[in-house]
């Protein structure tokens, strides 16, 4: 009640000062002034700001797994090397291991690369071609007609994808063994991967269709086999793009074929028929043969002279050739002649310079001879589809004036040393050598056993090939160090004047 009677007297004052007039008033002063006060300043609190991170825990990191990739049983050693090489190049992606749902199979839905199978036979081996339903017959019985089937445990594998496992008769050998197999059991054939041929061996074509030929058409060629993959689509894909394996055993564009040939001289006997028969009659037969080679060789022992005589069919032992000859050579193709023969200057020096002409404008290569001991000592060097083959031929029996000299055309002497040093420096360059001999001449068979040491010491010193070019009367061949060696391949377009057969045997004839 006091305070509210205070409010009212102190509403009522204002009032009546808000409207009377102004009146003096006496405000008495303090005797002292009041101590001043210092305001005091009290600082808001500060607020607290509590910030709370939230961070999210790493990701666990969980490594994709290699994708397991194989190839089936058979596949060719040289497909599953390429898919182990992969899986070494790129660990991450792709391990190798023995089986898995990833591989290489035969006829696989994604095509990686096609393998072709050769059937073949000791060189020997009369028997040139074999039917496709002797193949197979001989297959499942492991033999046949053409003797004893002789594979290697691989091949066995392989093609019992293509033709069913093969017979229980089926020799199955180490692939190390399989050419002593062959031989020592002949007749013996087999079936091998295309690229594996080697000297030793004999290819046989199939329904008369040879892979070595140029005209050879694969399809339809019964001994092929496609392999592909199967499996996950991305790795698939992948393996793909890393592939740098074979996509092929065979590749035409890395063959070259050579033909080889023994004595040619067109005179005598030979020329008179050319001359009565037709100037390419003697080639007839074999024109196909040369024809299909890419280097083919002739050894013509005779020079082409503008003066030599219309041939006598039994004239002597000096000879020559009638420009108009030369028709036949090319006409079967050849393309690289032989000039070790001991009749080359049987008409003098200049007629072999003429007949060096006569080649050159025809567009062939020579070797073994030349125009001077320089020339004659230079290879016949040839690269093509990526080989490169030399030729180098040197003749050791002379007679003297058919060898070459300073100032004197003619055949190159077997200068062996000198020869073995070229060899070393062909081979240096990458060079495969072909060597042949104008060898001593004999009237039998079987090689004497000088022969031998000598044809094989061409082959010891690096020769892939070696024949002899002297032999009028075939003679054997054989195998040394990896090379092939021909002792004698006879005559080519030459007669034979003395009947055929050892000498020894028809002295013996003769004695009783």
């Amino acid at each position: 009640m006091r305070l509210r009677s205070f409010w009212r007297q102190l509403v009522f004052l204002l009032f009546l000062t808000a409207c009377a007039p102004p009146a003096a008033v006496s405000i008495p002063i303090p005797t002292h002034a009041p101590t001043a006060v210092a305001p005091t300043f009290t600082p808001p609190p500060t607020p607290e700001i509590m910030v709370t991170a939230t961070f999210a825990p790493p990701p666990t990191y969980t490594p994709i797994p290699a994708q397991p990739v194989a190839a089936a049983p058979g596949a060719p050693p040289e497909l599953t090397a390429a898919i182990q090489q992969i899986a070494q190049r790129q660990p991450d992606q792709f391990t190798w291991t023995a089986e898995a749902d990833t591989k290489l199979i035969p006829n696989g839905p994604v095509y990686q690369a096609e393998w072709l199978w050769a059937v073949a036979a000791p060189f020997y081996t009369v028997t040139d071609d074999a039917t496709w339903a002797e193949i197979q017959a001989g297959w499942q019985a492991g033999g046949g007609t053409l003797g004893q089937l002789i594979v290697d445990e691989a091949t066995a594998v392989a093609l019992s994808h293509l033709l069913g496992e093969p017979g229980a008769a089926t020799m199955i050998v180490p692939a190390a063994e399989r050419v002593e197999r062959l031989w020592a059991q002949r007749p013996s054939w087999t079936i091998i991967p295309f690229h594996e041929l080697q000297p030793e061996l004999k290819l046989l074509t199939v329904d008369g269709r040879s892979p070595l030929r140029h005209d050879f058409d694969l399809n339809g060629y019964p001994l092929r086999q496609r392999w592909g993959w199967t499996g996950d689509a991305t790795a698939v894909s992948q393996l793909q793009a890393a592939w740098d394996g074979p996509t092929t055993n065979r590749q035409p564009d890395r063959i070259t074929r050579v033909a080889m040939s023994g004595v040619t001289a067109l005179s005598r006997a030979t020329a008179y028929q050319m001359e009565i028969r037709g100037i390419t009659t003697p080639g007839t037969a074999v024109q196909p043969v040369f024809a299909a080679a890419d280097i083919a060789h002739i050894s013509n022992e005779v020079p082409f002279t503008a003066d030599c005589p219309y041939p006598n069919p039994i004239g002597g032992t000096t000879f020559c050739s009638r420009d108009s000859y030369l028709e036949l050579l090319t006409y079967i193709g050849a393309n690289l002649i032989e000039l070790t023969g001991n009749h080359v200057n049987d008409y003098g020096a200049h007629n072999l310079d003429r007949t060096i002409d006569l080649y050159e404008q025809a567009g062939m290569v020579y070797f073994g001879g030349g125009r001077n001991l320089e020339d004659a000592r230079q290879p016949a060097l040839f690269e093509h589809n990526g080989n490169k083959i030399a030729f180098l031929g040197c003749n050791p029996v002379g007679p003297s004036y058919a060898w070459a000299a300073q100032e004197r055309a003619g055949s190159r002497p077997c200068d062996q040393e000198a020869i073995f040093a070229q060899m070393d420096a062909l081979r240096a360059e990458g060079y495969q050598m072909i060597v042949t001999l104008q060898y001593w001449e004999f009237y039998h068979y079987s090689p004497t056993i000088q022969q031998k040491v000598d044809f094989r010491r061409w082959a010891e010193a690096g020769a892939t090939a070696v024949s002899g070019s002297q032999g009028h009367h075939a003679q054997s061949f054989d195998f040394h160090q990896g090379a092939f060696i021909h002792h004698g391949l006879g005559n080519l377009f030459f007669d034979q004047m003395d009947m055929m057969g050892s000498l020894v045997l028809r002295m013996l004839d003769e004695i009783t």
